[in-house]
Protein backbone atom coordinates (compact mmCIF):
# COMPACT_ATOMS: atom_id res chain seq x y z
CA UNK A 1 0.00 0.00 0.00
CA UNK A 2 1.29 3.46 -0.92
CA UNK A 3 2.05 5.60 2.13
CA UNK A 4 1.69 9.37 1.79
CA UNK A 5 3.44 11.83 4.06
CA UNK A 6 2.65 15.53 4.31
CA UNK A 7 6.08 16.19 5.83
CA UNK A 8 7.84 14.47 2.91
CA UNK A 9 5.69 16.30 0.35
CA UNK A 10 6.26 19.69 2.00
CA UNK A 11 10.01 19.17 2.29
CA UNK A 12 10.33 17.93 -1.30
CA UNK A 13 8.22 20.75 -2.72
CA UNK A 14 9.93 23.52 -0.74
CA UNK A 15 13.52 22.45 -1.29
CA UNK A 16 13.20 21.51 -4.97
CA UNK A 17 11.17 24.66 -5.71
CA UNK A 18 13.82 26.90 -4.13
CA UNK A 19 16.62 24.96 -5.82
CA UNK A 20 14.99 25.32 -9.25
CA UNK A 21 14.19 29.04 -8.97
CA UNK A 22 17.04 30.84 -10.71
CA UNK A 23 18.69 27.58 -11.75
CA UNK A 24 20.08 27.07 -15.24
CA UNK A 25 17.42 24.53 -16.10
CA UNK A 26 14.75 27.14 -15.39
CA UNK A 27 16.31 29.41 -17.99
CA UNK A 28 16.47 26.50 -20.41
CA UNK A 29 12.70 26.13 -19.94
CA UNK A 30 12.21 29.86 -20.50
CA UNK A 31 14.31 29.79 -23.67
CA UNK A 32 12.34 26.91 -25.16
CA UNK A 33 9.01 28.49 -24.14
CA UNK A 34 9.99 31.77 -25.82
CA UNK A 35 10.24 30.03 -29.17
CA UNK A 36 7.83 27.10 -28.94
CA UNK A 37 4.46 26.23 -27.42
CA UNK A 38 4.87 26.74 -23.62
CA UNK A 39 2.26 24.05 -22.82
CA UNK A 40 4.25 21.48 -24.77
CA UNK A 41 7.43 22.68 -23.04
CA UNK A 42 5.89 22.21 -19.57
CA UNK A 43 4.57 18.76 -20.53
CA UNK A 44 8.06 17.81 -21.73
CA UNK A 45 9.55 19.10 -18.47
CA UNK A 46 7.06 16.90 -16.59
CA UNK A 47 8.08 13.80 -18.55
CA UNK A 48 11.83 14.44 -18.28
CA UNK A 49 11.63 15.29 -14.59
CA UNK A 50 9.55 12.25 -13.65
CA UNK A 51 11.87 9.91 -15.55
CA UNK A 52 14.94 11.40 -13.88
CA UNK A 53 13.51 11.54 -10.36
CA UNK A 54 12.14 7.98 -10.52
CA UNK A 55 15.69 6.75 -11.11
CA UNK A 56 17.20 8.62 -8.15
CA UNK A 57 14.34 7.67 -5.84
CA UNK A 58 14.85 3.99 -6.70
CA UNK A 59 18.55 4.42 -5.94
CA UNK A 60 17.63 6.07 -2.64
CA UNK A 61 15.35 3.21 -1.67
CA UNK A 62 18.06 0.67 -2.48
CA UNK A 63 20.47 2.57 -0.23
CA UNK A 64 18.09 2.28 2.71
CA UNK A 65 18.27 -1.51 2.38
CA UNK A 66 22.03 -1.68 2.92
CA UNK A 67 22.96 1.43 4.93
CA UNK A 68 21.73 2.19 8.49
CA UNK A 69 19.00 4.85 8.59
CA UNK A 70 20.86 7.11 11.04
CA UNK A 71 23.92 7.16 8.78
CA UNK A 72 21.76 7.96 5.76
CA UNK A 73 19.96 10.77 7.59
CA UNK A 74 23.26 12.25 8.78
CA UNK A 75 24.82 12.16 5.31
CA UNK A 76 21.65 13.60 3.79
CA UNK A 77 21.62 16.45 6.31
CA UNK A 78 25.28 17.26 5.63
CA UNK A 79 24.47 17.16 1.92
CA UNK A 80 21.74 19.77 2.43
CA UNK A 81 24.26 22.09 4.07
CA UNK A 82 26.64 21.52 1.15
CA UNK A 83 23.81 22.29 -1.30
CA UNK A 84 23.20 25.55 0.55
CA UNK A 85 26.83 26.62 0.27
CA UNK A 86 26.92 25.50 -3.38
CA UNK A 87 23.77 27.45 -4.21
CA UNK A 88 25.29 30.91 -3.71
CA UNK A 89 27.65 30.40 -6.66
CA UNK A 90 26.86 32.63 -9.62
CA UNK A 91 26.33 30.82 -12.90
CA UNK A 92 26.38 32.69 -16.17
CA UNK A 93 23.19 32.09 -18.07
CA UNK A 94 23.23 32.74 -21.79
CA UNK A 95 20.31 32.92 -24.15
CA UNK A 96 21.39 30.21 -26.54
CA UNK A 97 19.86 29.13 -29.80
CA UNK A 98 17.64 26.18 -29.01
CA UNK A 99 16.72 23.89 -31.86
CA UNK A 100 14.08 21.20 -31.94
CA UNK A 101 15.10 17.82 -33.30
CA UNK A 102 13.10 15.91 -35.89
CA UNK A 103 11.30 14.15 -33.01
CA UNK A 104 9.46 17.33 -32.04
CA UNK A 105 9.31 19.82 -29.15
CA UNK A 106 8.16 17.40 -26.44
CA UNK A 107 10.86 14.80 -27.15
CA UNK A 108 13.61 17.42 -27.50
CA UNK A 109 12.80 19.33 -24.31
CA UNK A 110 12.05 16.14 -22.35
CA UNK A 111 15.41 14.59 -23.20
CA UNK A 112 17.19 17.90 -22.57
CA UNK A 113 15.72 18.12 -19.05
CA UNK A 114 16.30 14.45 -18.32
CA UNK A 115 20.01 14.86 -19.12
CA UNK A 116 20.40 18.33 -17.55
CA UNK A 117 19.02 17.17 -14.19
CA UNK A 118 21.78 14.57 -13.69
CA UNK A 119 24.14 15.99 -11.08
CA UNK A 120 21.95 19.07 -10.59
CA UNK A 121 21.12 20.12 -7.04
CA UNK A 122 17.41 19.48 -7.60
CA UNK A 123 18.19 15.85 -8.40
CA UNK A 124 20.59 15.51 -5.48
CA UNK A 125 18.06 17.10 -3.13
CA UNK A 126 15.43 14.62 -4.32
CA UNK A 127 17.86 11.75 -3.72
CA UNK A 128 18.59 12.98 -0.19
CA UNK A 129 14.89 13.33 0.59
CA UNK A 130 14.18 9.88 -0.83
CA UNK A 131 16.63 8.26 1.57
CA UNK A 132 15.51 10.38 4.52
CA UNK A 133 11.77 9.75 4.26
CA UNK A 134 9.89 6.46 3.91
CA UNK A 135 7.46 7.80 1.33
CA UNK A 136 9.07 7.69 -2.13
CA UNK A 137 5.82 8.38 -4.01
CA UNK A 138 5.17 11.50 -1.93
CA UNK A 139 8.71 12.75 -2.51
CA UNK A 140 8.34 12.12 -6.25
CA UNK A 141 5.04 14.02 -6.42
CA UNK A 142 6.31 16.93 -4.34
CA UNK A 143 9.60 17.28 -6.24
CA UNK A 144 7.96 16.98 -9.67
CA UNK A 145 5.23 19.49 -8.81
CA UNK A 146 7.88 21.88 -7.50
CA UNK A 147 9.76 21.69 -10.80
CA UNK A 148 6.61 22.41 -12.81
CA UNK A 149 5.57 25.33 -10.57
CA UNK A 150 9.05 26.89 -10.56
CA UNK A 151 9.52 26.57 -14.32
CA UNK A 152 5.93 27.74 -14.91
CA UNK A 153 6.57 30.85 -12.83
CA UNK A 154 9.80 31.44 -14.73
CA UNK A 155 8.00 31.19 -18.07
CA UNK A 156 5.21 33.57 -16.96
CA UNK A 157 7.52 36.19 -15.43
CA UNK A 158 10.34 36.00 -17.92
CA UNK A 159 8.70 35.10 -21.21
CA UNK A 160 5.20 36.59 -20.95
CA UNK A 161 5.86 39.68 -18.84
CA UNK A 162 9.47 40.10 -19.95
CA UNK A 163 10.85 40.62 -16.45
CA UNK A 164 14.09 39.36 -14.96
CA UNK A 165 13.81 36.89 -12.11
CA UNK A 166 15.67 38.14 -8.99
CA UNK A 167 18.02 35.18 -9.17
CA UNK A 168 20.63 36.54 -6.74
CA UNK A 169 18.11 37.03 -3.90
CA UNK A 170 16.45 33.71 -4.60
CA UNK A 171 19.80 31.93 -4.46
CA UNK A 172 20.50 33.34 -0.98
CA UNK A 173 17.02 32.43 0.25
CA UNK A 174 17.44 28.93 -1.13
CA UNK A 175 20.90 28.62 0.45
CA UNK A 176 19.66 29.64 3.91
CA UNK A 177 16.70 27.21 3.75
CA UNK A 178 18.98 24.34 2.69
CA UNK A 179 21.44 25.01 5.52
CA UNK A 180 18.66 25.31 8.12
CA UNK A 181 17.07 22.08 6.87
CA UNK A 182 20.44 20.33 7.16
CA UNK A 183 21.06 21.63 10.67
CA UNK A 184 17.62 20.44 11.82
CA UNK A 185 18.34 17.00 10.34
CA UNK A 186 21.68 16.76 12.14
CA UNK A 187 20.02 17.82 15.40
CA UNK A 188 17.44 15.03 15.08
CA UNK A 189 20.15 12.41 14.42
CA UNK A 190 22.44 13.52 17.27
CA UNK A 191 19.68 14.09 19.83
CA UNK A 192 19.66 10.46 21.02
CA UNK A 193 23.44 10.05 20.85
CA UNK A 194 25.13 13.03 22.56
CA UNK A 195 24.23 15.76 25.02
CA UNK A 196 22.51 19.02 24.11
CA UNK A 197 25.63 21.03 24.89
CA UNK A 198 27.70 19.09 22.34
CA UNK A 199 24.86 19.28 19.82
CA UNK A 200 24.69 23.06 20.21
CA UNK A 201 28.45 23.37 19.73
CA UNK A 202 28.34 21.12 16.65
CA UNK A 203 25.45 22.99 15.06
CA UNK A 204 26.99 26.36 15.89
CA UNK A 205 30.28 25.34 14.31
CA UNK A 206 28.57 24.02 11.18
CA UNK A 207 26.46 27.18 10.88
CA UNK A 208 29.52 29.41 11.28
CA UNK A 209 31.56 27.45 8.73
CA UNK A 210 28.65 27.45 6.26
CA UNK A 211 28.10 31.20 6.65
CA UNK A 212 31.83 31.84 6.24
CA UNK A 213 32.07 29.75 3.09
CA UNK A 214 29.00 31.40 1.57
CA UNK A 215 30.43 34.85 2.35
CA UNK A 216 33.80 34.01 0.80
CA UNK A 217 32.20 32.52 -2.32
CA UNK A 218 29.90 35.51 -2.78
CA UNK A 219 32.77 37.99 -2.41
CA UNK A 220 35.01 36.21 -4.91
CA UNK A 221 32.56 36.43 -7.76
CA UNK A 222 30.70 39.11 -9.61
CA UNK A 223 26.94 39.26 -9.77
CA UNK A 224 25.91 38.05 -13.20
CA UNK A 225 23.00 39.79 -14.89
CA UNK A 226 20.69 37.36 -16.59
CA UNK A 227 19.44 37.97 -20.13
CA UNK A 228 15.83 38.85 -20.77
CA UNK A 229 14.06 35.98 -22.49
CA UNK A 230 10.81 37.40 -23.81
CA UNK A 231 8.29 36.07 -26.25
CA UNK A 232 7.09 39.59 -26.86
CA UNK A 233 10.54 40.86 -27.74
CA UNK A 234 11.14 37.99 -30.14
CA UNK A 235 7.81 38.54 -31.86
CA UNK A 236 8.48 42.28 -32.07
CA UNK A 237 11.85 41.57 -33.65
CA UNK A 238 10.32 39.44 -36.37
CA UNK A 239 7.48 41.89 -36.99
CA UNK A 240 9.93 44.76 -37.29
CA UNK A 241 12.16 42.78 -39.65
CA UNK A 242 9.22 41.85 -41.88
CA UNK A 243 8.09 45.48 -41.97
CA UNK A 244 11.54 46.66 -43.07
CA UNK A 245 11.71 43.97 -45.79
CA UNK A 246 8.29 44.99 -47.14
CA UNK A 247 9.24 48.63 -47.12
CA UNK A 248 12.52 47.95 -48.94
CA UNK A 249 10.74 45.91 -51.62
CA UNK A 250 8.23 48.73 -52.17
CA UNK A 251 11.03 51.26 -52.55
CA UNK A 252 12.72 49.06 -55.17
CA UNK A 253 9.51 48.92 -57.24
CA UNK A 254 9.02 52.70 -57.17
Amino acid sequence: MIELSLAAFSAAFLLVFLAEMGDKTQFVAMTFAAKYNPYKVLFAIFLGTVANFVIVIIVGQLLTEVVPLDAISLVASIAFIAFGVWTVREEKVEEGNVKVSRFGVVATVGVAFFVAEFGDKTQLATLSLAVQYHSPVTVLVGATLAMLVADGIGIIIGVVFCRRIPRHKLKWLSAVIFVLFGLVGIYEVLLAKIGLCYIALTLGLLAAVSAGLMYVISKRQKTVEDPKICKTSLEAHFVCREHLVDRASKLQHT
